[in-house]
């Protein structure tokens, strides 16, 4: 019987979603441990890209940063950030994007700006960065975060990152690049959206939760599949993978078990 963490079994969950000869950026924490462990499974060709310019990176242990050397290790160029953000990403080169969040809405849309009032908010957040650039550009989004019913808001506080916006139609009047977000990863369970209204759904639960524990949740109505199926686990071949780029545990030590 194959034991894991909650943040072992996210990343699993996240490297299936990176398809072979991809265009990827990662950035860095689980995300990039995610990245990677697509690149040593299923997607070696796969082409992880730093925001800060490294193409085609092959780091043999997890970066710190974006900007961190080890991101440099058989890369097959580095360029600035200008470059990459603007030639690549704003170009619509980029296949996959991953973004976490501390806020998000039934359509997608992320906040990592502030939580509360603007003038004099509960809690600060580190801002947008690259990740407007991300959602606004990048094909597909896929979405990492831990499930609090205080993440899952029918109103955001601060709408940091473009998802699906307001529906259908939304992110063509913007003439926004990428397809918007695909899926939502948490310790709970999996989403997706709708194809029609583009709104979130349930798409699977992870073993251990049910249905019902995902709807006491989220602060909006999911939608749910009449058959929802259980999360596949990670393997004992992804877990030694991973605990091989992160040997220190950096990543894979947060979240407990």
């Amino acid at each position: 019987m194959v034991t894991y963490s909650k943040i072992e079994f996210l990343a699993a969950c996240a490297s299936r979603h990176v398809n072979d000869r991809e265009n990827v950026f990662g950035g860095t924490g689980l995300p990039l441990l995610a990245a990677l462990l697509a690149k040593e499974t299923h997607a070696a060709n796969a082409n992880l890209i730093s925001e800060a310019g490294f193409i085609d990176a092959k780091p043999r242990n997890v970066p710190l940063s974006v900007a961190d050397s080890r991101y440099y290790y058989r890369s097959s160029a580095a360029i600035g950030l200008i470059e990459t953000l603007g030639f690549i990403l704003q170009a619509g080169r980029i296949d996959v994007g991953f973004l976490g969040a501390a806020q998000i809405d039934e359509y997608g849309n992320l906040n990592t700006t502030y939580i509360g009032d603007y003038d004099s908010p509960k809690v600060r957040l580190p801002g947008s960065g690259g990740g407007n650039d991300i959602a606004s550009s990048a094909k597909r989004l896929i979405i990492m975060m831990t499930h609090d019913k205080r993440k899952f808001v029918k109103e955001l506080d601060h709408r940091t990152s473009p998802g699906h916006l307001e529906g259908p139609g939304s992110r063509e009047k913007w003439s926004l690049v990428g397809g918007g977000p695909e899926v939502v990863i948490t310790d709970m369970c999996q989403m997706d959206f709708d194809p029609e209204t583009l709104r979130i759904r349930l798409a699977s639960v992870h073993p251990g939760y049910s249905v019902q524990d995902v709807l006491d949740n989220v602060m909006f109505d999911l939608i749910v599949p009449d058959d929802v199926p259980v999360t596949e686990e990670p393997t004992q071949h992804q877990i030694d993978i991973m605990h091989r780029l992160d040997p220190n545990g950096i990543y894979l030590s947060k979240g407990g078990g």
